[in-house]
């Protein structure tokens, strides 16, 4: 099992904004209008922020509407 993070939707921002490796695992970020999840060092392009939803699970993760 793994232990989630205590992190601010800021502060998780960041993590994904510079693809910080460190939080694989711990979290994910979803994207509620296009549906594609990604790990904190997914270098792919960034959604709006508006438009993200962070995760701590990937079964969770697959639920965002």
């Amino acid at each position: 099992m793994v232990a989630k993070i205590n992190l601010s939707f800021d502060e998780m921002w960041e993590k994904i904004f510079t693809c910080d490796r460190t939080y694989d695992g711990l979290f994910f970020s979803a994207g509620k209008t296009t549906k594609i999840y990604c790990r904190p060092s997914c270098r792919s392009r960034k959604p709006k922020k508006i438009n993200v939803e962070f995760c701590h699970d990937i079964n969770e993760v697959e639920n965002v509407s």
